[in-house]
């Protein structure tokens, strides 16, 4: 029994070895009000909307992955607004500043007072990327503040490539 447990955890530790290790990362960004956006009411109740947009957003303290920074990014988001708060998923396109993308997908939760947001809380996962960044894998979350005409957004997280 001793030896099936001990052949356990060292096949345990020798898959760890094998696996890559997760970087943190961190950042700071900053969305203008949208590009593009579409909304109709639902008509059921009032003040229940459903959003489409595109909003454009540049890093004021670039996430780093593998010694490269991003540039600015792409958030392409559909959201239900219902009374005080709304729910929004989304995609973004990021822009490394070697050129290549690493593409995200979010979720995030949004608290409105008198029609303008006050809080933004979410996850976030990488979905995939080009060049160097081909397979990346990981995820983190996201708080947002707004301020002036748009907001910023803090993140963290972690992720790994492939070797």
């Amino acid at each position: 029994m001793l030896s099936k447990s001990l052949s356990f955890v060292f096949c345990v530790f020798a898959l760890a070895a094998f696996s890559p290790a997760q970087t943190k990362i961190s950042g700071t960004m900053r969305c203008g009000r949208a590009d593009t956006e579409q909304q109709v009411d639902v008509g059921d109740n009032p003040g229940h909307t459903i959003s489409i947009n595109q909003t454009t957003c540049t890093w004021t303290k670039p996430l780093v992955i593998e010694g490269i920074h991003d540039t600015e990014g792409v958030s392409s988001q559909i959201s239900e607004i219902q009374g005080s708060s709304f729910a929004s998923h989304g995609y973004f396109v990021d822009t490394m500043a070697n050129g290549d993308k690493v593409f995200l997908r979010y979720e995030a939760t949004v608290t409105l007072a008198a029609g303008e947001m006050q809080d933004v809380q979410g996850k976030w996962t990488y979905t995939g990327g080009t060049g160097k960044f081909k397979g990346i894998q990981g995820d983190g979350t996201f708080s947002g503040t707004p301020g002036g005409r748009g907001a910023t957004y803090d993140l963290e997280g972690e992720y790994t490539l492939p070797k």
